[in-house]
């Protein structure tokens, strides 16, 4: 194969040139020593990896095709909360296959985020209206997961005074799984059972919260208003799992008195994709929002007291609060959120509504056509109509399978068929056909079917973004209105440590859009997905010898998840054994803030370790508080390399010390990309490991989700990896419950991990990893003299990330060298953590030498501006960092009245003259956002633009 050919020399940054010139800079003679420096000799590979040959592009795209094939793309109209729906052409275009959204990340750096955080602002505003609550987050995972989140929200705001949660017995069942999985570990008991035979009284101050589901997963709608009373007057926190479509035309849960509201906004744009991704919703009531748990976008100023959005309440994070926090959920599903807010923007009031009266409608003919035939058809439904076909269900599923429609049976006579606005006439007079019914039946209905005490009343979508846009014409140009006032990496590099923004190469891509990828339902019968089938079997083996583990369960759809997967199935070996006293999770201080609150989801008690001087796990702590609690001691959560950017040569040391004390350890994978084809976490000693595929493989961050987070694990643990309720042959024979809501998690973006390993290779993957690290120490030598490396290993030498020291300046903040980076045209590194007051630099392994030092030496001229305001030389607060980041209005404003000329503030540096991406907004002010919480689209008049 030509190196031309060769994906690997694609996805690499520097040329070779490059590389032996970054090694001249260090002093190294070749890259191998490089590595021997940085990477400890006794974690490291000894044998080559057994992949398969790499591939190259055209080669991966054929063997996908291939595997797409396989799949077969029947009508579905199963329901469960999944319905397909009709992506607009210009949003899939300009959102979902475009990089300059799919590559930005979390919204951190609010100035140069403003069309996202908008898009995100319009979602909440969307969610908050049609549920006719006060506050709604930017997205959760799923919509089981957001039931369990409610759960646990419900048992924080009554400070977990009582213990028992009722589940409706008609919510989805793969919700109900996932709420008893999350259940189970914080020791609630789940009560399921039917809501309107709740009798409060004779259970009075026996439930801290209920789950009730309109539509239920049959399709009833129910009516909440009593049950709502009937709850607040036992201090119940009611929460309604429901469904966006549904709620255009029925009463919205907070009419009804509703606390928290959750559901899936899938149907609003976004492929069913075999499961995911798709971004929950959840909204509250006003005084609940603090405790609301996800990313939250919120309306604040700038510095010139020109509105800008942020992210709202940050305090109640993973990041601050720890084992304290809201919620373990750091990625969410922001780019699927953005979808299907844009969904909304695009189809307006009008359209959604005449969107969801034509759904049904179609339900009301299709149940008129079964009556018309004789059979008994469910009442009070939306979109869902439960028909009993007595003793011809096995004949109506027959013709069903003849015309490639899948159907869901109810019982043993009972057929379920949901209807979504895919469904034209032909798809009804097939399901007429299905059902036996003869001649020329309507395949629409005149009027609607819904119980008058349930219809909506009130509007919905009024902000008037959902109804400026219904041209293509005009939701294009807004459409990359938004996209130009963000930095994705499209711009350039994005540096956050821990993060790991690479390349994601087009041809990893392609097939996310495919729909033999796409248009299967999660629950569809494992034949009709064969191609996914083989594509899983390839990545669960291919993750498995990457990180030295027997087996791999891919359910996991978030950082997050993976960690809390891989603590659960700590938990249910301990149990297995006999050993449900063990309960203490050992957790470094450097830890990323979500370890310590995955510990807690997973039923775990918090011991912290102590870190040394050079930011190593101090190990006689470890060993003293293994010993300390050696009867109860259950797991160490260790990330590796640390979060302090190095190989910690103590690892095998700190496993065997957890080993021998009756603990296992679980690994953190979030720094995998420094390790694959080096090192192998099963070799070093670890019994589990999440992997980031949104981090180390490849998958995009979307801006803030979607992620995927596999769990790798020792032949002991296999049998306990995650499960599901409605798919059997997942997870282990004594399997934990399902974590996520679809069995393989978001399995729409694997196709982009399979590609990424699959043209790398063994060779290409092993390669990446040194790169990353020749990157990582690349800048780390070039900036020591101006900001000192923080923490180096015993040689020396980063791993693929380094910490930058900023404590020497005082009169300069950390936030200030962030800020002033954006009128460099770049996005800042990690700020303040793991420690306060510095800059955490990851640049990944696609980064050119070009880009490299286009960044050091941005960051070497802010060093220099900085100086200058600590030795006096520029006003000590009217200066360049102070000031930043300049807008575009700013600097072009009539008047100027800084020391400084507006060439310096706007345009330091050449490449800013001939590429500058301006920060849509100035300095925002955060405090003020939370003094003054909006969360949703401030009113507007006149003609304003956006």
């Amino acid at each position: 194969m030509t190196t031309s050919a060769r994906f690997a020399s694609r996805h690499l940054g520097p040329r070779p040139h490059d590389i032996e010139h970054m090694l001249s800079v260090l002093g190294v003679s070749d890259l191998d020593t490089l590595i021997d420096q940085a990477v400890p000799a006794s974690i490291r590979v000894q044998a080559p990896l057994a992949l398969p040959p790499a591939l190259t592009e055209r080669e991966a795209l054929d063997r996908l095709a291939e595997l797409a094939a396989s799949n077969q793309i029947w009508r579905s109209y199963l329901g469960y909360g999944y319905h397909n729906t009709i992506i607009p052409a210009v949003i899939q275009r300009n959102i979902l296959e475009n990089p300059g959204w799919y590559t930005a990340y979390t919204p951190y750096q609010a100035e140069i985020s403003q069309g996202r955080l908008e898009a995100l602002l319009n979602y909440q505003t969307m969610v908050s209206d049609l549920t006719g609550m006060a506050v709604a987050n930017a997205s959760l995972l799923d919509e089981a997961t957001a039931a369990a989140e409610a759960m646990t929200m419900s048992w924080r705001i009554l400070r977990n005074r009582r213990d028992a949660f009722f589940v409706d017995e008609q919510a989805h069942p793969q919700t109900i799984a996932v709420v008893k999985t999350r259940a189970e570990a914080r020791g609630i008991k789940v009560v399921l059972g039917d809501p309107d035979a709740l009798d409060l009284v004779a259970d009075a101050g026996r439930y801290f919260g209920v789950l009730v589901q309109t539509p239920t997963t049959t399709g009833r709608l129910r009516k909440l208003s009593d049950l709502c009373a009937a709850a607040h007057g036992d201090k119940l926190i009611v929460t309604v799992a429901t469904d966006l479509l549904a709620l255009a035309l029925t009463q919205s849960p907070g009419d009804a008195g509703a606390d928290i509201v959750i559901g899936s906004s899938q149907r609003f744009g976004v492929p069913l994709g075999y499961g995911g991704p798709h971004a929950a919703f959840m909204a509250t009531a006003d005084q609940h929002k603090r405790q609301l748990p996800g990313r939250i976008i919120g309306v604040s100023r700038d510095v010139d007291g020109v509105p800008a959005l942020r992210m709202a309440l940050q305090t109640r994070e993973q990041h601050i609060r720890r084992q304290k926090a809201t919620s373990n959920i750091c990625t969410a599903q922001v780019l699927l959120a953005v979808i299907a807010g844009a969904y909304a923007v695009y189809h307006g009031p009008e359209g959604i509504t005449a969107i969801a009266r034509t759904v049904h409608r179609r339900a009301c003919a299709l149940a008129n056509a079964a009556r018309g035939q004789g059979y008994a058809v469910s009442k009070d439904f939306f979109d869902t109509v439960v028909v009993d076909v007595g003793a011809d269900v096995n004949a109506v599923l027959s013709r069903a399978a003849k015309l490639r429609i899948n159907l869901r049976r109810v019982g043993e006579a009972r057929i379920l068929i949901a209807l979504d606005e895919t469904v034209r006439d032909q798809d009804m007079r097939d399901l007429f056909s299905v059902l036996g019914v003869q001649g020329d039946v309507p395949v629409n209905a005149h009027t609607d079917a819904l119980p008058a005490d349930l219809v909506r009343t009130t509007p919905v979508l009024q902000h008037d973004v959902f109804s400026r846009y219904q041209s293509e014409t005009e939701m294009m140009r807004y459409l990359k209105r938004l996209e130009n006032k963000d930095l994705s990496l499209v711009h350039a590099m994005i540096p956050l440590g821990s993060c790991t923004m690479k390349l994601n190469a087009a041809t990893e891509m392609a097939a996310v859009s495919w729909p033999a990828f796409g248009a299967i339902h999660p629950f569809a019968p494992r034949s009709q997905a064969q191609g996914y089938s083989q594509l899983f079997a390839d990545l669960e083996t291919w993750l498995a010898t990457l990180t030295g583990f027997s087996a791999t369960s891919l359910q996991p759809n978030a950082g997050s998840q993976g960690e809390y997967a891989g603590l659960l199935v700590i938990r249910a070996w301990h149990h297995d054994r006999g050993d449900s006293h063990r309960d203490v999770c050992l957790i470094p201080t450097s830890a990323h803030g979500t370890n310590p609150a995955s510990a807690i989801s997973a039923g775990f008690r918090v011991v912290t370790v102590d870190c040394d001087d050079h930011g190593n796990i101090d190990v006689d702590d470890l060993r003293a508080k293994a010993a300390a609690h050696k009867d109860h001691l259950a797991a160490l959560m260790v990330t590796y390399p640390s979060t302090h950017g190095v190989f910690e040569e103590s690892i095998r040391e700190l496993c065997q010390i957890v080993h021998a004390a009756g603990g296992l350890v679980y690994m953190d994978g979030a720094n995998m990309n420094a390790m694959v084809g080096l090192a192998r976490p099963g070799d070093i000693g670890a019994d589990v490991v999440h992997l980031n595929l949104h981090k180390t493989f490849a998958i995009p961050h979307g801006g803030g989700g979607p992620g995927m987070a596999p769990i790798c694990v020792t032949a002991a643990l296999a049998p306990f990896l995650p499960g599901h309720s409605l798919v059997p042959g997942v997870g282990g024979a004594k399997a934990i419950g399902p974590v996520s809501a679809a069995p393989w998690g978001s399995a729409s973006v694997l196709p982009i991990s399979w590609a990424y390993i699959a043209m790398m290779g063994a060779d290409g993957l092993a390669m990446a990893s040194k790169i990353a690290i020749l990157n990582a120490n690349y800048i780390a030598q070039r900036l020591d003299g101006a900001f000192p490396v923080l923490y180096t290993g015993t040689k020396g030498r980063v791993a693929h990330e380094c910490i930058l020291d900023v404590r020497h300046f005082h009169k300069v903040s950390v936030v200030d060298v962030a800020k002033r980076l954006m009128d460099y045209g770049f996005h800042a590194p990690t700020m303040s953590w793991p420690v306060h007051d510095t800059l955490m630099i990851e640049p990944t392994e696609s980064e050119s030498l070009f880009e490299l030092d286009r960044f050091v030496d941005a960051m070497l001229a802010i060093h220099a501006e900085a100086t200058a305001v600590e030795t006096g030389a520029v006003d000590a607060t009217d200066n360049l960092l102070h000031n930043a980041p300049h807008t575009a209005a700013a600097v072009t404003a009539d008047s100027w009245s800084h020391p400084y000329s507006r060439s310096d503030a706007a345009w330091p540096t050449a490449w800013t003259r001939t590429s500058k991406l301006w920060p849509a907004v100035g300095r925002v002010d955060d405090a003020f956002g939370d003094r003054k919480l909006v969360c949703s689209c401030p009113p507007r008049t006149g003609t304003q633009r956006r």
